[in-house]
């Protein structure tokens, strides 16, 4: 569903005020004192700043706790801690993913994010439940918010015979991208690791997105496998590094060099912004021309118990994180929030330009920057011009 509707006194991106009118869930016109249509409602904006919906970029929608009530910490600090714990607690606490996964995305959407990236379980213990519970919110919430699904081998992809025909079988129905998870660090074998992988995105034409936590030049030895295979499979703008730590060696020209490479093959990176690991530096993509996108990780999971799903207080985040200060940087870190995981997301017609897709932000602040900064409730949010927020609550009820 689609909507038609006129925006009175609102501020594109912070620029002067303007009305915005809105016809068949897309942006056609945009000026001052517009016309009223007696065939279209209007919304007084209140000189509220306009963004174009936020981009979720990465997360895990099967894994929140959130709307469970508190519960305390109880995973080691190694990530096999992590994962052993979240696969005992997902059976003890019953946390059932579409459930979550619904919670989840409205919590995001009364923030503003109109699009989501989300990499879900894939495993020999959880089959494909998780990709099942999360398809069937991305179907109930159609119109509401895009959900993109990763298959996802959290628990190895190599040392977990199955797991390979799991995600195979994940690709062939309602998951949108192929997974990984630490080549070396994890599955011991990256050739093994990446050649299944590449393999699969081969096989269904799907794009890739791997987390690699591997620090320093065990990670670097990872990327550049992983920038060899999609350099010779042809899939420059299609591979997506989640995390990419090693990006933050303290060797900089060693990880500039990565960096230079990445933006050849038009490697994409997805960051959460992290504050105890080394982290991309955003400036040094910037530079060099590569996509970089950001998204809130876990929120409230077994994992830890930090995350609001906010991509406005995810930028603030990430500009602190790489020292962001001025407003035009200020603004790069929406910029990632934003077009960034849109273009990583292969999001087509984004933006605030007549033409584009009426997914919108209003937000009460004196400028963009200061938008990031202050991060306010969202006063309305849009979806294909239709209004699926108030004050910062998604208008549909969760579970």
């Amino acid at each position: 569903m689609t909507g038609d509707i006129l925006l009175r006194n609102l501020r594109p991106f912070g620029a002067d005020p303007a009305d915005m009118l809105i016809e068949g869930g897309r942006i056609v016109q945009t000026g001052p004192d517009l016309p009223a249509r007696p065939d279209v409602p209007e919304e007084d904006c209140g000189g509220a700043i306009l963004l174009p919906g936020l981009v979720e970029a990465h997360t895990h929608l099967d894994k929140s706790l959130w709307g469970m009530g508190w519960r305390p910490h109880q995973a080691g600090p190694s990530l096999r801690d992590k994962i052993n714990t979240e696969r005992r607690l997902r059976r003890e606490w019953n946390i059932d993913a579409h459930r979550q996964s619904m919670r989840q995305a409205l919590l995001s959407l009364g923030h503003g994010s109109t699009a989501i990236r989300s990499h879900v379980d894939v495993d020999t213990e959880t089959g494909l439940a998780g990709i099942e519970g999360v398809a069937r919110t991305r179907s109930e919430l159609a119109g509401l918010v895009d959900i993109e699904i990763v298959a996802f081998p959290q628990s190895g992809l190599m040392t977990r015979p199955g797991t390979l025909e799991l995600l195979d079988a994940a690709l062939r129905g309602p998951a949108d991208v192929v997974g990984g998870l630490d080549p070396c660090g994890m599955d011991s074998d990256p050739k093994g690791h990446l050649d299944a992988v590449f393999a699969l995105a081969e096989k269904h034409g799907k794009p890739i997105d791997i987390h690699l936590h591997e620090p320093g030049e065990l990670g670097a030895f990872s990327m550049e496998m992983i920038i060899e295979r999609t350099r010779a499979l042809g899939m420059q703008g299609r591979v997506t590094v989640s995390h990419a730590f090693c990006l933050g060696m303290p060797d900089r020209d060693r990880a500039r060099a990565l960096v230079a490479q990445l933006a050849e093959v038009q490697i994409h990176i997805a960051t959460v912004a992290t504050p105890f690991r080394p982290v991309p530096l955003a400036e040094d993509l910037r530079a060099a021309g590569v996509t970089l996108c950001a998204g809130s990780d876990g929120i409230r999971d077994t994992w830890g118990p930090y995350g609001n799903a906010d991509m406005l207080e995810r930028a603030m985040l990430l500009g602190q994180r790489n020292n962001l200060r001025s407003d035009s940087d200020v603004e790069h870190a929406l910029w990632c929030c934003s077009w960034g995981g849109a273009k990583v997301m292969g999001l087509e017609d984004y933006g605030l330009e007549t033409g584009c897709q009426a997914d919108l932000v209003l937000v009460e602040a004196e400028t963009v920057p200061h938008a990031v900064v202050a991060h306010p409730p969202r006063k309305l949010v849009l979806k294909a011009g239709r209004i699926v927020a108030r004050e910062g609550r998604s208008l549909r009820e969760a579970p």
